[in-house]
């Protein structure tokens, strides 16, 4: 994510970029947008991409890697959204107009030393123990009303662990922030 926020416009970008990659996987994208890229487009970043039908989950796909320019990873996590997500049936044409996009663009991770660093509605979080892992995004403690202990055990429960795992020795926890934005 950019070291300043996404100003409006870029955000609008971003939006327009993913549909339109869906869009254009599905054989319909029709000409690319056309935009002016700026910093905070070009800026190496991790995405996830969420996409919403009728208020529900239809895919959640993202990539903590800042190895590519923000631009380029919200039109990638956004096909893997839509296409990937091993949840959900690929999205087909005719549903695109009813599904809603949110993205969210991260901040590196960093490894949490104390359980008092992880603040509920700012941090995501990222947990690891061997061959598992689970993240949930900063706002899915918020949407459902979670405190730091019940963020903890979802996350745990995410990464097909324990949910008190997180008290024991061993497993890595880290957090990260994101600006999230949709339509």
């Amino acid at each position: 994510m950019a070291d300043q926020a996404l100003d409006p416009k870029e955000k609008l970008i971003l939006l327009k970029l993913a549909r339109h990659a869906i869009m254009e996987s599905l054989g319909s994208g029709g000409e690319s947008p056309e935009f002016e890229s700026s910093p905070g487009l070009r800026a190496l970043s991790g995405a996830f991409v969420t996409l919403h039908q009728k208020g529900q989950l239809r895919g959640c796909i993202g990539t903590f890697s800042a190895q590519n320019p923000l631009e380029e990873a919200v039109q990638e996590m956004a096909r893997a959204a839509a296409f990937q997500d091993p949840r959900f049936p690929p999205v087909q044409a005719g549903e695109v107009p009813e599904i809603d996009i949110e993205i969210s663009a991260l901040t590196p991770m960093r490894e949490v030393q104390d359980l008092e660093e992880i603040e509920v509605g700012r941090h995501g979080l990222y947990v690891s123990d061997g061959p598992f892992s689970g993240v949930l995004l900063p706002q899915v403690a918020t949407e459902h009303g979670w405190d730091r202990q019940t963020f903890l055990e979802q996350t745990c429960i995410k990464a097909g662990l324990d949910r008190d795992r997180w008290r024991s020795e061993g497993l890595k926890i880290f957090v990260f922030s994101a600006e999230v934005f949709g339509e």
